[in-house]
C-alpha cells in the first residue's frame, strides 16, 4: 500500500473543501491556536512512518490521553474497573451533568469527562506520584522521552473548569470519587494537556495495533485481551455522541481530542494520527473526520 501517495491526494482533494468547523474557544489557550494547521502521521506495526504537513508540530491532545489513562487503570485495577464506570456509549454530551445523574455517579464510559474524573481518582489511588509517574508511563509506552505536559494550557483549563468540577462533585456525592477533589482535578487537568505531534501520537498508540505490545516498550503494555476491549471502547465511545457516525463514515477505532488531533487505530496494521484544529458541533475534528473517511475508502481497508 502506497500509503505516502494516498495521503497526499486526499490532502489535495481537501484543500479546496471548505472547513466549517471552529477552534474550541471555552479553554482560552487552545483559541490561540492557527486555524489553518493540517498534519498526518500513520506508522505501521514494521515500524514504518508516513507523514503529511504539519506532522511534526506539537500540540494539546486533550482527551485522546483518556485512553492512556485508562490502558494504565485498566492495568492495575483488572476487571474490578467496570464497577465504577461503563462501556456504553453515552448519547448526551461529554460533559452531561444530567446523565450521570440519572446514572447515580457511574459514568457511562471512561471517555467522556465524567469518566475520565473517575479514571484520574483511580491513578491518584495508585500512584505514589501521579502526575510524575503518569507521564513516565507515556514515555515508556511511546519511547519518547521529551513527551510533557503543558503547564500553560493546564492553567487555563484550571481556571474555566466549572463544569468538570460539578461533575466531579457529583460523583463524590454519590461515592464514586475516592480522593481529594482538587488532587484529582489537578491531575485531570494536567492529563489533558500533554502536548504531542502527530507522529508521536500514532507512535504512541501502537500499542493498540499490535494487541497490546509496544515496540518501544520493554514491557507489554496490556494483554490481548484488555487491548481488544480497548480499541472496543474507542470504537464505541471514542468521538462523544458521535462515535456511530465515526464508525459508520471511517470504520476504525479511535479518539479525539478538542485540540483538534484523532487517533485512529487498524490493529495488525497501523496507527493513524491527524490534526486539524476546526472542529465541528460535535466537538471533533471536522477536516480530520473527512480526512479518515476518505483515507479507508481510498485504502479499501477497515476493520468491517
Amino acid at each position: 500500500m502506497n500509503y505516502k501517495k494516498i495521503v497526499a491526494k486526499i490532502a489535495k482533494e481537501l484543500e479546496n473543501t471548505p472547513n466549517k468547523g471552529k477552534v474550541a474557544n471555552y479553554i482560552p489557550e487552545l483559541s490561540t491556536i492557527n486555524s489553518s494547521k493540517f498534519g498526518v502521521h500513520l506508522t505501521t506495526i514494521q515500524n514504518k512512518h508516513f507523514n503529511f504537513g504539519d506532522a511534526n508540530e506539537k500540540f494539546s491532545i486533550q482527551s485522546i490521553s483518556k485512553v492512556l489513562s485508562l490502558s494504565l487503570a485498566y492495568q492495575l485495577e483488572d476487571e474490578k474497573l467496570w464497577k465504577r464506570v461503563g462501556v456504553e456509549p453515552s448519547g448526551t454530551a461529554f460533559n452531561s451533568l444530567i446523565q450521570l445523574e440519572t446514572d447515580v455517579g457511574i459514568p457511562r464510559n471512561p471517555l467522556i469527562n465524567a469518566g475520565a474524573l473517575v479514571i484520574s481518582d483511580i491513578l491518584v489511588s495508585h500512584l505514589k506520584k501521579p502526575k510524575e509517574d503518569f507521564i513516565n508511563y507515556v514515555r515508556e509506552v511511546s519511547g519518547i522521552e521529551t513527551i510533557n505536559y503543558c503547564t500553560r494550557i493546564a492553567n487555563s483549563e484550571k481556571t474555566h473548569g466549572y463544569r468538570n468540577t460539578a461533575l466531579i462533585n457529583l460523583m463524590k456525592s454519590f461515592g464514586n470519587i475516592k480522593n481529594d477533589i482538587d488532587v484529582v482535578m489537578d491531575f485531570y487537568f494536567n492529563l489533558c494537556s500533554i502536548e504531542m505531534t502527530c507522529k508521536e501520537l500514532s507512535q504512541t498508540f501502537l500499542f493498540l495495533a499490535t494487541y497490546g505490545v509496544s515496540p518501544y516498550s520493554k514491557d507489554r503494555v496490556l494483554s490481548k485481551s484488555k487491548s481488544k476491549r480497548i480499541n472496543a471502547i474507542m470504537q464505541l465511545c471514542g468521538f462523544y455522541d458521535e462515535a456511530g457516525e465515526f464508525s459508520f463514515k471511517v470504520g476504525l477505532p479511535g479518539k479525539s481530542g478538542v485540540g483538534g488531533g484523532i487517533v485512529a487505530i487498524y490493529p495488525n496494521k497501523y496507527a493513524i494520527a491527524v490534526w486539524s484544529p476546526k472542529l465541528n458541533k460535535k466537538g471533533n475534528s471536522f477536516k480530520g473526520i473527512q480526512f479518515l473517511e476518505k483515507f479507508t475508502t481510498e485504502t479499501e481497508a477497515s476493520i468491517f
